[in-house]
C-alpha cells in the first residue's frame, strides 16, 4: 500500500462515508421493522461537502434560434393534355379465293398372292467312310451297390378349368384421308445493295537504314590429323559341306467333275401397275399492293478540318560496335601411338557328315467319290413391264413486280481523335500518368 499524505486523506474520508451510511441503514431498519413495509422508504443520507457533485459547474451556452424556412414559390398550373388525333381507317382486306375441292382418292386393287417356293434339288448320296479299326476292350468296372428305393410323391390335385375369354370386338374402319394440295413456290429475295468503298490508308514513313556490322575475323586453319595405320587382314573361313537332296513328294490325285444342278421352275409374271390420277390445277395468287415511298433523310453538316500534326524528330544514328579481338591459335594435337598387330585366329574343325534319313512309307490310295448329277440350266427371267408416263406439271404463275426502294444516303467518315487528350494530365499516354504507374 501507499503511504503518501494525499492517499491517506482520501482513504479516511471514504471510510467515514461508508461508516455513516452503514449506521443510518441499521438504525432505519430497526425503526421501521414493525410497519410490515406499509410506509415508504426513508430518504438517503446527504452527501459530504467534499463530494465532487457539489463542485461549481459552468453554465450551458444559450441555444441559438432556428432560421425561418424560406417561402416556396407557387407552382404554375399544368397545361391541359393535347387531344389525340383520330386513327386512320384501315383498308378492307380482299377476300381470299375459295379453296379447290380435294381429288377423290383412287381405289387400289387387291395384291395377288405370292407364288409358292420351288422344291429344293435332291442332294447326292454321301459316300460311306472307311471302317474304323476296332478299339481294344475296356476292363469291366466293379458292380455298384444298389441304392435304397425313393418314397413315392403324393398325387398333385388338378387345377379348375379357366373360363373362356370374351371375343374381342372388331375395330371400326379408318376414314380415308384427303390428298394434300401442293405448296406454292417462295418468291425470290431482293438483291443485296453494294457497300461503299473504304477510304485508302495513309502511307507509312520509311524506316532509317541500319548501320552495317563489322566483318568477322577469319578463323585459323585446323591442323591435319596423322594417318591411321592399316588393319591386318582377317583369316579366310573354311567351306561348309553340302546338304543332302530332299526327296520328292507323291503326286496328288485328280478330283471328279461336279454334277449339274436340277432345273428350277419358272416364276409367274407380275401384274401391271395401275395408272396414276392427274394432279389438280393450282390457283393463282392475288396481286400485292404497292408500298409507299420512304421520306428522304436530312443532309448531315460537314465536319471541321483537322489541325496538321507536328513533324516528328529525326532518330539519332546508332554508335558503331567495337571490333572483336582475334581468336588465339589452337595448339597442335600429339601424334597417336601405333596399335599392336592382332594375333591370327585358329582354324575351325570340320563337322561330321549327317546320317541319311530313312525312307517314308507310301500313303494308301484314297477311294474315288461317285460322280455328282449335273445341275439344270437356270431359266431366263421375264422382261420387266414399262412404267406409265407421268403427267406434265402445270406452269406456275409469274409473281408481280416489286416496288423500287430509294437508295440510302452515304455516311461521312468518322473523325479521328486529336493529340490534345494525350498531353492532358489525366490521360494514360501522358508523362504524368507514366511516372505514377511506373
Amino acid at each position: 500500500m501507499t503511504t503518501s499524505p494525499r492517499w491517506r486523506s482520501v482513504l479516511a474520508s471514504a471510510a467515514m462515508a461508508t461508516a455513516l451510511a452503514a449506521a443510518a441503514l441499521t438504525s432505519a431498519g430497526t425503526a421501521y421493522a414493525h410497519d410490515n413495509h406499509k410506509t415508504p422508504h426513508p430518504p438517503y443520507p446527504a452527501k459530504p461537502a467534499h463530494h465532487p457533485v457539489h463542485a461549481i459547474k459552468p453554465a450551458h451556452p444559450a441555444k441559438h434560434e432556428k432560421p425561418a424556412h424560406p417561402v416556396h414559390p407557387v407552382k404554375p398550373e399544368k397545361p391541359a393534355h393535347p387531344v389525340k388525333p383520330v386513327y386512320p381507317v384501315h383498308p378492307v382486306k380482299p377476300e381470299l379465293p375459295a379453296k379447290p375441292d380435294h381429288p377423290v382418292k383412287p381405289v387400289y386393287p387387291v395384291k395377288p398372292e405370292l407364288p409358292t417356293k420351288p422344291d429344293h434339288p435332291v442332294h447326292p448320296v454321301k459316300p460311306e467312310l472307311p471302317a474304323k479299326p476296332a478299339l481294344p476292350a475296356k476292363p469291366a468296372l466293379p458292380a455298384k451297390p444298389a441304392l435304397p428305393a425313393k418314397p413315392a410323391h403324393p398325387v398333385k390335385p388338378k387345377l379348375p378349368a379357366k373360363p373362356a375369354l370374351p371375343a374381342k370386338p372388331a375395330l371400326p374402319a379408318k376414314p380415308a384421308l384427303p390428298a394434300k394440295p401442293a405448296l406454292p413456290a417462295k418468291p425470290a429475295l431482293p438483291a443485296k445493295p453494294k457497300l461503299p468503298a473504304k477510304p485508302a490508308l495513309p502511307a507509312k514513313p520509311a524506316l532509317p537504314a541500319k548501320p552495317a556490322l563489322p566483318a568477322k575475323p577469319a578463323l585459323p586453319a585446323k591442323p591435319k590429323l596423322p594417318a591411321k595405320p592399316a588393319l591386318p587382314a582377317k583369316p579366310a573361313l573354311p567351306a561348309k559341306p553340302a546338304l543332302p537332296a530332299k526327296p520328292a513328294l507323291p503326286a496328288k490325285p485328280k478330283l471328279p467333275a461336279k454334277p449339274a444342278l436340277p432345273a428350277k421352275p419358272a416364276l409367274p409374271a407380275k401384274p401391271a401397275l395401275p395408272a396414276k390420277p392427274a394432279l389438280p390445277a393450282k390457283p393463282k395468287l392475288p396481286a400485292k399492293p404497292a408500298l409507299p415511298a420512304k421520306p428522304a433523310l436530312p443532309a448531315k453538316p460537314a465536319l471541321p478540318a483537322k489541325p496538321a500534326l507536328p513533324a516528328k524528330p529525326a532518330i539519332p544514328a546508332k554508335p558503331k560496335l567495337p571490333a572483336k579481338p582475334a581468336i588465339p591459335a589452337k595448339p597442335k594435337l600429339p601424334a597417336k601411338p601405333a596399335l599392336p598387330a592382332k594375333p591370327a585366329l585358329p582354324a575351325k574343325p570340320k563337322l561330321p557328315a549327317k546320317p541319311a534319313l530313312p525312307a517314308k512309307p507310301a500313303l494308301p490310295a484314297k477311294p474315288k467319290l461317285p460322280a455328282k448329277p449335273a445341275l439344270p440350266a437356270k431359266p431366263a427371267l421375264p422382261a420387266k413391264p414399262k412404267l406409265p408416263a407421268k403427267p406434265a406439271i402445270p406452269a406456275k404463275p409469274k409473281l408481280p413486280a416489286k416496288p423500287h426502294y430509294p437508295s440510302h444516303p452515304k455516311k461521312p467518315d468518322h473523325p479521328k481523335h486529336s493529340k490534345h487528350s494525350e498531353h492532358s494530365k489525366h490521360s494514360e499516354h501522358s508523362d504524368h500518368s507514366k511516372k505514377q504507374h511506373g
